[in-house]
């Protein structure tokens, strides 16, 4: 057999393979969790007695039972697809107008949010990704930092960025940086951006934003031209009722701002899998030539070309969510949560470690011991004390010299994390 390399000799050129999307190239090492799971796995193989203690409190995934309500609505829902009569194909990408409508009554009202800007999904994280498919490149685009990797790792891929630096930051994105000394709420940016990332309550700092800071924000996109894309996963989880649920509660946020939200953490659908995305009618984007666009209309269109919809069982679960059994299982679930956040919260306070958030989210968000990087608390606390927390690096260079503890999980395991943090010290 003649080799490749011999055949080059004599002018011969390969084939054209498949070609790649180079801007995955660009991406750092692994999507951080499963960075984390890999780290976990050595360590189970390296340490399998050590391993049988472990508490897993690093990524955001709940831990308690659905809501009897939602299970049920479900179950009814399958035996209504057993029999003819009751049964259902595909049903509306969109949504079905039942939920769509339960959603703007229960979760908007008196908000002016339509159930025709209401879009159903299966995800949060994979409308927050997908949402790149409506908007052009040359769009400059702001995230915080530390943020949720989803938001900076889609935008790679879309092609938005350059390489990164030894940072971590990538060429063509503005790093909106989140301190100790602003609360983790960046500054309003001195330029002109087009697209604003904002999660509140935040992910992964658990602090929440102010309706004063965020009525700056929606002047700013206002004044602008910019898109504000408002995550709201966690907005269930707030306490203080001086602090906003929705964007949309902020005057002029119907004209530029989408949000984002979902059933994953209030009603313990991670593993069922159903969101929305809500995109008022007035929210519009720009063609070259100027012609101005409903936002809705082009996410109408990917959303009925790339996505079948949730499916009718899942629905009818998400719908339960709002009835009134449903709303005191969901309260249940909430309490259950952020008794566990405030646990954590003192526990880290009484080793004299300084600790945000907890308070109005699910995450608490720890400073490290002097001396000690956010991977090698990681380490630290993985064979120390046999707990999964989440690196502060992991979710950006100002996420560097912290870590982040989730609360989602049961009241045993929480209690017992506080104890070997105690034995620690």
């Amino acid at each position: 057999m003649i080799s490749v390399a011999s055949r080059a000799e004599d002018g011969y050129s390969p084939p054209v393979m498949a070609r790649i999307n180079e801007n995955f190239q660009k991406l750092k090492a692994g999507y951080l969790f499963p960075e984390i799971a890999r780290r976990v796995n050595a360590y189970t193989e390296s340490e399998p007695e050590k391993a049988k203690k472990l508490i897993r409190c690093g990524i955001g995934d709940v831990t308690e039972p659905v809501p009897v309500a939602a299970r049920e609505a479900m179950k009814k829902a399958v035996d209504e697809l057993g029999d003819r009569g009751s049964f259902r194909g595909y049903g509306p990408e969109q949504g079905y107008p039942f939920l769509r409508e339960s959603i703007a009554r229960n979760a908007y009202a008196e908000l002016g949010i339509d159930p025709g800007d209401i879009y159903v999904s299966d995800g949060s994280k994979c409308d927050s990704g997908n949402i790149l498919d409506i908007f052009g490149q040359g769009n400059k685009i702001a995230v915080t930092d530390p943020v949720y990797p989803v938001y900076v790792d889609t935008n790679v891929m879309a092609g938005n960025t350059g390489e990164a630096n030894e940072a971590g930051e990538y060429e063509g994105l503005v790093y909106l940086k989140c301190t100790a000394e602003n609360g983790f709420v960046p500054a309003i940016p001195e330029e002109k951006v087009d697209l604003i990332y904002l999660c509140y309550p935040n992910n992964p700092t658990g602090t929440t934003a102010t309706r004063e800071q965020l009525e700056a924000w929606v002047a700013y996109a206002l004044a602008n031209d910019a898109v504000i894309l408002y995550d709201a996963a966690y907005e269930a989880f707030v306490q203080d009722p001086s602090i906003p649920r929705s964007i949309f509660e902020i005057e002029g946020a119907h004209q530029c701002a989408i949000e984002f939200r979902s059933f994953s953490k209030n009603g313990g659908f991670t593993g069922v899998r159903c969101a929305y995305t809500v995109i008022p009618e007035a929210v519009t984007g720009s063609t070259a030539n100027g012609e101005r666009v409903p936002l809705k209309q082009l996410w109408g269109r990917r959303h009925s070309t790339k996505f079948n919809g949730a499916s009718y069982p899942v629905q009818r679960g998400a719908e339960a969510i709002y009835s009134e059994a449903g709303k005191a299982e969901v309260a249940g679930l909430v309490e259950h949560y952020m008794t566990n956040a405030k646990l954590l919260r003192e526990a880290c306070e009484g080793l004299g470690l300084k600790v945000w958030g907890g308070e109005n989210a699910p995450y608490v968000w720890v400073g490290c011991p002097e001396g000690i990087t956010s991977w090698g608390m990681f380490d630290k606390m993985l064979e120390g004390a046999q707990v999964v927390v989440t690196p502060g690096a992991g979710f950006g260079a100002a996420g560097e010299g912290f870590f982040r503890i989730s609360a989602f999980n049961s009241r045993e395991n929480v209690e017992e994390v506080c104890r070997r943090l105690a034995d620690m010290v």
